[in-house]
């Protein structure tokens, strides 16, 4: 929560910094490394097929880089042999994640070729030595890179996956503070630091953190989901097409209301996040507007429901 706030104002500093010298923020970094940030964006469906019509839509689009999902983070309890009177809601079966998430990328690598670039997120849903299993299993599809294989807390694992397969790592969106990410990268443990950059304290830690993973041959990919607001988004952009190690760039579609919001929300087209060039962040918030969105209070469940085993037992995190 702290880190939230100093993440605010820091963004708000390099902010006021670059529209008081007319410039984009990126240039005080030194200027552009690439006139676009490509990105990835998700393809999620309750089945093989269905997420490879969405990935294949997205291709269509001009994305090359697809993080495919199937059931969510979890999946019904149906099949599972659950207590009487179980809980209602998500439910993991870490026996048949891998086979089923193999089944699925196997799906969607066949019929979009290798020529397109594809991500999955486990989102540390498995116990560490199912984690070394599935990672070895997914090899041979040649993912861009497999996200989120263990928790914070297992991150001594990740000298065991590397010992056994080659497929490239991404971790770090969980991550708080420089004792989480600076053994992963010094030991050349992950090949992409996946940090939410108003998680960590803002832009000027995120740019020393780019800077310490350059060194080590690290890319970046900076956490970049639905609920990271366009502020957020366009702070991510300003340090990706500055920073020279850039990987790539998790990014969503926003609504026309959000944008209106928001003028100056980056724009995405084509497969790339494209700055609009406008000093500082490039974007601003339309107080007035906003006021008549209030925040609403959500009864608990949706998105974010607790992910449970079969005996009813919840899943971290």
């Amino acid at each position: 929560v702290l880190n939230n706030a100093i993440s605010g104002i820091d963004e708000a500093l390099w902010d006021i910094k670059g529209k008081r010298a007319g410039m984009p923020v990126y240039q005080l970094f030194g200027g552009k490394s690439r006139e676009a940030a490509a990105v990835y964006v998700h393809a999620e469906g309750a089945d093989p097929g269905e997420v490879t019509d969405r990935a294949a839509s997205l291709v269509e689009q001009g994305y090359r880089y697809v993080r495919v999902q199937m059931g969510g983070y979890g999946g019904s309890a149906a099949g599972l042999h659950t207590p009487k009177d179980a809980a209602d809601g998500n439910y993991f079966d870490p026996r048949s994640y891998g086979p089923a998430m193999l089944e699925m990328i196997s799906d969607v690598r066949g019929k979009l070729g290798g020529g397109i670039e594809l991500l999955h997120d486990v989102h540390e849903r498995l116990a560490p030595i199912d984690a070394v299993r599935f990672a070895k299993d997914v090899e041979p599809y040649r993912l861009f890179f497999l996200e989120d294989i263990l928790a914070p807390e297992d991150n001594g694992w990740f000298a065991t996956v590397r010992q056994q397969c080659a497929t490239p790592l991404a971790m770090g969106e969980l991550f708080n503070n420089p004792h989480e990410w600076i053994g992963s990268i010094t030991d050349r443990l992950i090949d992409v630091i996946r940090v939410h950059v108003s998680q960590i304290g803002g832009i000027t830690p995120a740019r020393n953190l780019a800077m310490l993973a350059d060194t080590f041959g690290v890319r970046t990919a900076w956490h970049g989901p639905g609920d990271t607001s366009p502020v957020g988004h366009a702070a991510n952009l300003m340090l990706d097409l500055n920073t020279s190690n850039f990987g790539i760039q998790e990014a969503v579609a926003f609504g026309e209301r959000t944008r209106e919001v928001f003028p100056g929300t980056p724009e995405v087209r084509d497969g790339m996040m494209w700055s609009n060039g406008e000093p500082g962040l490039g974007i601003d918030i339309n107080e007035e507007l906003a006021a008549r969105f209030p925040f609403q209070e959500r009864a608990y469940g949706g998105a974010w429901d607790t992910v449970r085993r079969a005996d009813g037992g919840m899943v971290k995190p």
